[in-house]
């Protein structure tokens, strides 16, 4: 049986959501767009931003201050934490940031997500920030430069910096393919990664000066995106400024993901939820 615990005091996001519009009348009326099909029992819409795509899944009763995630990449892994904020009321928003590794590109598109949800649907102006692997990348990206506009954050095993990964520069295994994409995508190369001061690890200042609560969820296994040279180095320099952060630990991941993953527990998601909840909007 697996050894679950908690380290310090620490909050996060994570996910991920948005109210979204088919011309279809439903959700407190709220009148949703896009291609209508159904995920996990509740309504998703799929649409277009400037050509990316997009989508928004929408609850069946909507919690009073209309609360949201705004979810990046990989929106099915996991997914049980976000089927349970469904039926709290939350909506899950998700658009298209692959291969931008957080970067420029990928915050100009959840910048135009976020107005576009805010503009359009009235949804809650704080936004709760989930997500997955390199997905903590454009997380904390995006937040660093939008305190003001984040309710809470999630992340699981989260990319803290890039010279880990894709960067493969310290103890993780790397991705060479990934790290010739991500140098791109933030105009670097191989003598300016090394002194990149653009990852989640660097300037939480203004995150922190907000309160803005953070929990994180890692393997101690993790070969791939080891959490000494990611979250826990995020997590020291965050408790230093005296930012709110969670860490739960999970003994081991599996193997056939060196680690990276593990199974989804009651522990975790019961823990999660109750973050995102006490933390989320308000009215």
């Amino acid at each position: 049986m697996k050894n679950y615990r908690l380290t310090t005091m620490s909050v996060v996001l994570l996910v991920l959501v948005c109210v979204l519009p088919v011309f279809a009348q439903s959700k407190g009326s709220i009148e949703y767009e896009g291609k209508k099909s159904s995920w996990n029992g509740y309504e998703k819409y799929d649409f277009a931003l400037d050509g990316i795509p997009c989508y928004v899944v929408a609850p069946k009763e909507c919690e009073p201050g209309k609360p949201w995630v705004l979810r990046a990449r990989f929106p099915n892994y996991h997914a049980d934490i976000d089927v349970k904020l469904l039926e709290a009321g939350y909506h899950i928003a998700f658009i298209n940031v692959a291969n931008l590794y957080g970067g420029p590109e990928a915050c100009k598109r959840w910048s135009k997500m976020y107005e576009h949800m805010i503009d359009k649907y009235d949804l809650n102006a704080k936004v709760v920030l989930e997500g997955v692997s390199r997905g903590g990348l454009i997380v904390y990206n995006w937040a660093k430069r939008n305190p003001d506009k984040v309710a809470s954050i999630y992340c699981d095993t989260p990319v803290c910096d890039i010279r880990s990964w894709p960067g493969g520069k310290g103890q993780g295994r790397g991705s060479d393919a990934d790290w010739e994409r991500c140098m791109k995508a933030y105009g670097l190369t191989e003598e300016t990664a090394g002194e990149f001061t653009g990852n989640p690890i660097d300037g939480l200042d203004e995150l922190a000066k907000a309160g803005v609560p953070v929990m994180h969820v890692v393997s101690e296994s993790d070969t791939v995106v080891p959490p000494d040279e990611n979250t826990r180095v995020l997590q020291k320099r965050y408790r230093e400024l005296d930012g709110p952060i969670l860490v739960l630990s999970i003994d081991e991941g599996t193997k056939v993901s060196h680690g990276h993953h593990f199974p989804l527990t009651s522990v975790v998601v019961d823990t999660a939820v109750d973050f995102i909840l006490r933390y989320g909007p308000k009215d």
